[in-house]
Parts: C-alpha cells; sequence; structure tokens
C-alpha cells in the first residue's frame, strides 16, 4: 500500500513493553519448526491466534504440558498434515477445526481470508499480520510466503513473516523509516530485490550504505549488510524490496 509519504516500521511485537499494545496484531502459525520462547513472546503479542493446518501438531510438541495454556482460536486448512491425536486435542478443548478443501489457495492464505473476515464482522481497522514459519525448510514453500508477502501489501499495511532466526516484511516503493531495537536485532540485513527487474536503492543506517544506486539479481544485492549500532535505518527504493534481518538469540527469551 504504498504512497509518496515515509513509512514508519518497528518489531514492537518482539518487545517486552507493559504497553505493548497486543489487541491490533494476529499471529499465523504455519508447519515449521520454532522455539517455545520465540512462540510465547509472539502469542503475547498477539491477540488472535490461528495454526494453518500442520502448524497445530507444532504448537502441541512445541509446548507440550503447558499446550493448554496457548489454545489457538482456530485451526483451518486443507488438513491433510493435521494429526488425528492434535485434532482431537484441540477439539476436545473447544477450538474451531475448519477444513477448507480449496485447491487454489494455500494454508496460510485460508488463515489471511479468515483474518478479513474476522475484520469485516467486527467492523474494524486492519490488524497486523504475524506469519510464525514460512522462511525456512522447503524452498518452494519459501518462494511462497515472500510471494504472498508481497502480493498481501498491496491490501495490507503491515505483515510481518518471522522465525528464529529472521524477520522479514516487503518495502513498497517510496520511503521507510526502519527504528531498529538493537537488544533485539542482531547485526546482519539485507534488501533483497525479489520479483522486481531492479529497483533504485538509497540508504542510511547501514555499514555500506547505497545511494540511487540499481539493484537486482542480475547485479548488485544487498546481502549480508550490517546495522550500525545506535542507528535507525532509512531506505528509498523505486520498487518493492523485501528488508531481512536477523534476531539476537536473546530476543527469543522470554522475561
Amino acid at each position: 500500500m504504498g504512497d509518496n509519504s515515509s513509512s514508519q516500521w518497528n518489531v514492537d511485537f518482539l518487545r517486552h513493553d507493559p504497553s505493548n499494545t497486543a489487541s491490533k496484531r494476529v499471529l499465523v502459525i504455519l508447519n515449521q519448526p520454532f522455539s517455545a520462547a520465540l512462540l510465547r513472546r509472539l502469542w503475547n503479542s498477539t491477540c488472535w491466534h490461528c495454526c494453518a493446518d500442520g502448524g497445530a501438531n507444532r504448537l502441541v510438541d512445541t509446548l507440550l504440558d503447558t499446550a493448554a495454556s496457548y489454545l489457538p482460536d482456530l485451526v483451518k486448512g486443507d488438513l491433510d498434515s493435521l494429526r488425528p491425536d492434535v485434532r482431537e486435542y484441540y477439539e476436545s478443548k473447544g477450538v474451531p477445526v475448519v477444513k477448507d478443501d480449496d485447491q487454489d489457495s494455500t494454508d496460510l492464505m485460508k488463515c489471511v481470508h479468515e483474518i478479513i473476515e474476522k475484520e469485516r464482522k467486527e467492523r474494524t481497522n486492519q490488524y497486523e499480520i504475524i506469519i510464525l514459519g514460512g522462511l525456512a525448510g522447503r524452498l518452494d514453500q519459501t518462494i511462497h510466503t515472500i510471494s504472498y508477502l508481497y502480493k498481501l501489501r498491496k491490501v495490507r499495511e503491515r505483515v510481518y513473516a518471522i522465525t528464529d532466526d529472521n524477520v522479514c516484511w516487503v518495502l513498497d516503493s517510496g520511503e521507510h523509516q526502519i527504528e531498529i531495537d538493537h537488544t533485539i536485532l542482531g547485526m546482519t540485513c539485507g534488501l533483497l530485490p525479489v520479483g522486481i527487474e531492479s529497483t533504485i536503492l538509497s540508504t542510511s543506517g547501514l555499514r555500506w550504505n547505497l545511494r540511487d544506486h540499481s539493484s537486482s539479481f542480475d547485479g548488485l544485492v544487498s546481502s549480508s549488510n550490517h546495522l550500525v549500532p545506535g542507528e535507525n535505518v532509512w531506505v528509498k527504493t523505486s520498487k518493492p524490496i523485501l528488508w531481512t534481518v536477523e534476531l539476537r538469540s536473546s530476543s527469543r527469551r522470554v522475561i
């Protein structure tokens, strides 16, 4: 949803802050490994939680004896990955388990559709969407996640994908101010020109800044760049680009 103004970004959903507003965020849990610490941190900063099919297996297996304290609001997908014991467990706890056989949409897309329906029924503003997973494992699934982030940018204000190692989101064409919490984010970052022929990039706050420099898969790609301690990041891009930054291991601990 690009425009001519500067977009403001942060990772408040990873902070331990009493003023953290969980009511404006929702969490979608995908069928990929994650730590219990990261899951709890994201859970506590979101108000609604949906498992995409086999994401429910991951939730139960990761939390073990504490799973009953983290019941999702919904399990949805084609349910080809959901184990029978997990389905029985959640249904016994009153969690809706919804089968959707639409073969033209992935389980992630089905969960996002549910979020849109939730917003419509509540007549509320858009929630920020936090996607847990989707950036590891099978390459085709990773590409789908990134592709879907690009598509969602046209209709959503804030969508993030996160794993124990990285967090990423799409910066639409225009200017962006990224608030860097250096206690949460690690040093390494990148601006990846995915799905575009090229873009013209300018940056500040990076060790290797660019000024009106072309970036493309056939040319320069700003990967393995570094954040500058104590500084925020500014990015200007002529085309949409994927911003990715690593997480510090300490950012996954629950205080």
